[in-house]
């Protein structure tokens, strides 16, 4: 799940949807070795409104992304996917994506994991970059990352004179954890957080690597889909959870009927 949004003076808009694809299908290429994956091709229609008023974007509405998801869920279930991970490649759907994962497992009863690269990598990327820790916007990462995959894309003559502020934004209001809505033209005067100075595509192509080595470690974690455990005991009560074995039957409700479907061990990346 990426965006179509203004990365700054210098850069595409599509910066999000295409490093996303890129880690993805990497990190699918480090899976394939053991175990079958298949990577779907990107949503770029993201959750960017606070973008808006630099131009340059294409957001959607929360209640129209989510059915977009849910349906393509549907849709790999149907087809016996039991193990679902909604890569994330875009800040602003961070939050949905957690709340839109409660929700369909909650629905599907599969597991199923939404994860950013940038939270994957986290340690590894802030080994390689100089002017900043992680991932923010428009950066040294994700100019670093641009330059290694699309360099004609990217405006290279100011890169010095373009950063932005050096955290990622004032969203989090104290320091214990309210929150209030901000958009992108009250953060930074030109689209960019973070600075973009040192960037290069040696840079981007170590941080694509270890991106990737990081979600296909995610991936291969047998944690990671492991089933739930009941910790409830007998005198608790309650309702009835019922949690398939993979590799067995259970019952999935299509347009109001119940069918037996296939539990298979096939995972994929959304």
């Amino acid at each position: 799940m990426g965006a179509i949004e203004q990365h700054g003076p210098h850069l595409p808009v599509q910066v999000d949807s295409r490093l996303g694809g890129e880690v993805a299908r990497a990190a699918a290429r480090i899976v394939a070795r053991t175990q079958p994956v298949v990577v779907t091709p990107v949503v770029w229609s993201g959750l960017s409104d606070h973008h808006i008023p630099f131009g340059g974007t294409l957001s959607l509405d929360y209640d129209t992304w989510y059915r977009v998801l849910r349906r393509l869920t549907h849709c790999l279930v149907e087809q016996g996917f039991r193990r679902i991970c909604i890569a994330n490649s875009h800040g602003g759907n961070v939050a949905a994506s957690k709340v839109a994962v409660a929700d369909l497992t909650t629905e599907f009863k599969i597991p199923i994991v939404t994860t950013g690269y940038f939270h994957e990598a986290e340690a590894e990327f802030a080994k390689l970059l100089v002017r900043q820790k992680g991932t923010q916007h428009a950066c040294e990462a994700e100019t670093s990352m641009m330059l290694h995959f699309e360099p004609g894309l990217v405006d290279t003559s100011a890169l010095g004179k373009i950063a932005g502020p050096k955290t990622q934004g004032i969203s989090e209001i104290s320091a214990n954890g309210a929150y209030r809505w901000y958009s992108f033209a009250h953060r930074t005067h030109n689209g960019v957080i973070g600075d973009p100075t040192l960037s290069t595509a040696l840079k981007g192509k170590k941080l694509t690597e270890a991106a990737a080595q990081a979600v296909a470690r995610l991936l291969l974690n047998p944690h990671t889909w492991a089933d739930f455990i009941d910790l409830r005991s007998k005198a608790t009560g309650g309702i009835d959870l019922r949690t398939p074995k993979r590799g067995r039957k259970r019952p999935y409700k299509a347009n109001g009927k119940s069918k037996e479907t296939p539990l298979p061990g096939r995972s994929g990346l959304l």
